[in-house]
């Protein structure tokens, strides 16, 4: 999973070859639930990094993140649905930020996000995970207040995810964000990403990610300002396993933001998820 958090946040690229990849896709199923590796306990829980598994048939996951950066804090909330197998799944995201690092305070909803993913490999001994998803951006924060861009776009992703052996588990992404009109200009944003995550037990787990950006935007001058950061955010999540395949996991990190025109910045990251298979009501008798 990746989140964005205001502005041209990017994670993403080409559209082009996305399109081909989905054209020569195969549909096919998560790896076996029942895998004993520890690293297999948790999946699908990072933090700023995507990874590469969808939904199972029938489930469906809900996601809250809250993050402290620059002094502003951000909300967000995400539900995952498989689309009858875990070859198709849609999802979507509500941002909501409260806004102070610019002298100003102000909140409000940002802008939400509807995605659509393909699960194109199915993870092997050598082959990774591989689950290519495209979103449509909707202008629904507020651009006079700073909780969105005023602006429809898409957003192209790509995450790759391989457990490399019982405990380690590595997860790559790449991307782009295209904003179609903000004030006669279309910001285009950039990432690349990486993590690492050392499974302790099947419950718990230590992680590090590293994402860089190449991000675009409109200031209050209406020019085109383009900004390079890098965050390092390390962390640790676990999870509590229920009956019926269901799992609620937490998570904490502390990313560190570094940015030629900004200070470093220390932030604080929180991670809430549960995931189940279909309710009871809709249970076949």
């Amino acid at each position: 999973m990746s989140h964005r958090l205001g502005g041209v946040h990017g994670c993403r690229t080409a559209a082009v070859a996305a399109l081909l990849l989905f054209a020569c896709a195969n549909g096919i199923a998560r790896a076996d639930d029942d895998d004993p590796r520890p690293a297999a306990g948790i999946k699908d829980n990072s933090f700023l990094i995507e990874e590469a598994y969808n939904q199972g048939p029938g489930e469906i996951q809900h996601i809250l993140t809250l993050q402290r950066q620059y002094r502003d804090w951000y909300l967000a909330f995400t539900q995952e649905h498989s689309l009858g197998s875990q070859t198709h799944q849609i999802s979507y995201s509500v941002p909501y930020s409260w806004l102070r690092s610019d002298g100003q305070r102000t909140k409000g909803i940002g802008d939400a996000t509807v995605t659509y993913r393909y699960q194109v490999w199915l993870e092997t001994a050598t082959l990774p995970a591989f689950a290519p998803g495209i979103s449509l951006i909707l202008p629904t924060g507020s651009r006079e207040k700073g909780t969105g861009d005023g602006s429809m776009g898409f957003e192209i992703k790509l995450p790759f995810s391989k457990i490399v052996s019982d405990r380690v588990t590595l997860h790559a992404n790449a991307g782009m964000t295209h904003l179609f009109n903000v004030h006669g200009h279309s910001p285009t944003g950039y990432m690349l990403g990486g993590s690492a995550i050392y499974a302790v037990t099947r419950d718990f787990n230590f992680l590090i990610e590293g994402v860089a950006e190449w991000n675009e935007s409109v200031n209050d001058e209406l020019l085109l300002e383009r900004e390079r950061t890098f965050t390092l955010n390390p962390g640790f999540r676990t999870a509590i396993n229920f009956p019926n395949d269901q799992q609620f996991v937490f998570g904490f990190a502390t990313p560190i933001t570094f940015s030629r025109d900004k200070r470093t910045d220390y932030g604080l990251f929180f991670y809430l998820s549960f995931e189940h298979g279909p309710l009871p009501f809709k249970k076949k008798k």
